[in-house]
């Protein structure tokens, strides 16, 4: 999930010494200082020049042209709407924040800023969505087709091939995937959009990102961009937090489904191997009663299309789940403890640069992370807290992460001698010819 405006690290932006304002300027003040007055005890204020350049921004163009001091005379967020309803008139915006001071307890403890720039996003065309949603169907629909092509080729390589070389007339055989997976990133950014329309936040349709060709998933995934800030912790959570939880209302019977109409192999036969999160070790020991790779077998995860899709919902939902930046945990962390979050991003980020020394698919993220971790979506109101209902939901959010994250996605699995009477998996990849384009698919081995 993607912002449009800035975000801020300070909690206070840089003013310079007051000067003497222009009769038009000290009207303005005054104004803003009879509105402010309405929701807080001022004890000081301070009216910045026309050009200072704010850390708090709402957008490229605003500027900070006011700061008061004080104490709020209403709850927090009774206060911030109340202002807000009187700003909007002059676009104008507030923001709210914490005064930051060495102990004791100071004396002006809240800080109100008002700024210029208020944000109203023109509306977007929807068709660049509905583009982007297209192709990556195909996409989907082509690993689709390829695992149903690997799998017939156990039994009729003739067959396998004469479907390979029909390839654009065959993608029907692709559905279960491609329709498993599009279900359960539609519905995670479908989660985030509509907690976003309920605020009344402009927000895009959900951006889909095909990967053709170079992919074992199809996609990278799905985002919406909000096109506004959001007014409090409390919003930000609601919109972090209900594209991840809604997503796995479907990825877990996905899932099931998938395990359910999956067969067995003989392990240790080579390729590459799923990972193993917590849930999805423990759906394995509840559909066959026992843990797999037992030593012998191993689920068939690509014998099954609705399996890969429900294991592969599952690992771009705890990607999504990291709690850094601006993806969906980072969110859920930052309305959960504030700035507080800001102090985790080197240890995190110490555990992932671990990881890379376990499976190098960590090295593309840790990259992105470090290039983009360290920017978070800060609300415009960082006084009101998280009510306990949405605090208890921020915890469950943060222990659904720890129970479907992935240490080791995709690791290399050393090939085993075959068994005699084991049934032989398909040794060669499968050349999928159509219109010039050459698909080859490594089958995920046992």
């Amino acid at each position: 999930m993607l912002h449009e405006p800035a975000s801020t690290r300070e909690d206070r932006p840089a003013v310079r010494a007051p000067q003497l304002p222009l009769s038009r300027e000290e009207v303005l003040f005054n104004e803003l200082r009879q509105m402010v007055a309405e929701v807080m005890a001022i004890d000081h204020e301070l009216f910045a020049e026309p050009d200072t350049l704010p850390q708090v921004a709402v957008t490229p163009e605003s500027r900070l042209i006011a700061t008061f001091e004080g104490q709020l005379t209403l709850d927090s967020e009774a206060a911030y709407d109340r202002l807000d309803a009187r700003l909007a008139p002059l676009q104008h915006i507030a923001a709210f924040r914490l005064t930051v001071s060495p102990p004791p307890q100071p004396a002006r403890p809240h800080t109100i800023h008002i700024l210029t720039g208020r944000a109203n996003p023109r509306p977007r065309s929807w068709w660049p969505n509905a583009l982007l949603f297209i192709a990556t169907l195909v996409s989907l629909l082509l690993v689709g087709t390829t695992l149903a092509i690997s799998e017939m080729a156990e039994t009729d390589v003739a067959e396998a091939m004469q479907v390979a070389a029909n390839l654009p007339l065959e993608l029907w055989r692709g559905f279960p995937y491609a329709l498993g997976l599009l279900l359960i990133l539609g519905s995670h950014e479908l989660g985030h959009y509509f907690a976003a329309r309920r605020h009344k936040l402009a927000v895009t349709l959900p951006y889909f990102i095909p990967l053709p060709f170079i992919s074992l998933f199809g996609t990278m995934g799905a985002f919406i961009q909000l096109r506004q800030p959001m007014k409090n912790r409390k919003m930000l959570f609601d919109v972090g937090a209900s594209g991840p939880l809604i997503g796995l209302i479907f990825a877990v019977p996905i899932l099931f489904i998938g395990l359910a109409t999956t067969r067995l192999t003989p392990a240790g036969g080579g390729g590459l191997y799923e990972g193993d999160s917590l849930l999805y070790a423990a759906a394995k020991i509840i559909t066959f009663g026992h843990f797999l790779p037992d030593g012998r077998m191993d689920v068939c995860v690509n014998c099954s299309q609705l399996l890969w899709a429900g294991w592969t919902g599952l690992l771009v939902t705890a990607l999504n789940l990291l709690p850094l930046g601006q993806l969906d945990g980072g969110h859920v962390l930052y309305a959960l403890v504030g700035e507080k979050a800001r102090r985790l991003y080197f240890p995190i980020m110490g555990v992932m640069f671990l990881l890379v020394f376990v499976t190098d698919v960590w090295l593309f993220w840790l990259v992105l992370l470090l290039l983009f971790g360290r920017v978070y979506a800060t609300p415009l109101d960082m006084i009101t807290p998280l009510d306990s209902r949405r605090r208890v939901l921020a915890i469950f959010t943060l222990i659904v992460f720890v129970l479907i994250f992935v240490p080791a996605p995709l690791a290399e699995q050393a090939a085993a001698p075959a068994l005699p009477d084991a049934p032989r998996n398909s040794a060669m990849l499968l050349p999928l010819v159509a219109s010039a384009l050459v698909l080859v698919r490594s089958r995920l081995r046992r």
